[in-house]
């Protein structure tokens, strides 16, 4: 069994595309409008064959995702890099972009080496590697 796809509803379609391709590589498809129910969705896909599903209706509720309590449901999306160099560089690419590191980055004591930022909707991203612990 494999996981198909995460889905996250936004109020900034495009911005929360761009945000994805411009820090994480992913390649978007063609936009789909439902005509019916105003839905319009991405599926951006991720070298890895990951995919995300953003996704975009007339009418949302707010985001109560609150950044210090993690709630019911999905709590972040990772990104796995190659090598501590790697997180590092995006973090400060992401910090240069005007995003906001969270936490870290840090080694975690599950053996990863990681940070945690906000992507433009408030949804916990973080970015991590597997290190070996010496």
């Amino acid at each position: 069994m494999t996981l198909e796809h995460v889905a996250i509803l936004t109020d900034q379609l495009e911005r929360l595309k761009d945000y994805y391709i411009l820090y994480f590589g992913g390649t978007p498809n063609q936009k789909y409008t439902n005509p019916t129910t105003g839905l319009e969705t991405y599926f951006i896909t991720f070298e890895s064959g990951a995919k995300l599903e953003i996704m975009h209706l007339p009418k949302l509720a707010e985001n109560k995702n609150d950044i210090a309590i993690p709630n019911k449901g999905i709590t972040h999306i990772a990104f796995g890099m190659d090598t501590m160099p790697e997180v590092e560089e995006k973090a400060k690419q992401l910090e240069t972009g005007g995003f906001r590191i969270v936490r870290g980055p840090r080694k975690t004591g599950d053996g990863y080496y990681e940070f945690e930022t906000l992507d433009p909707d408030g949804n916990r991203i973080e970015v991590l590697t597997k290190y070996v612990n010496s």
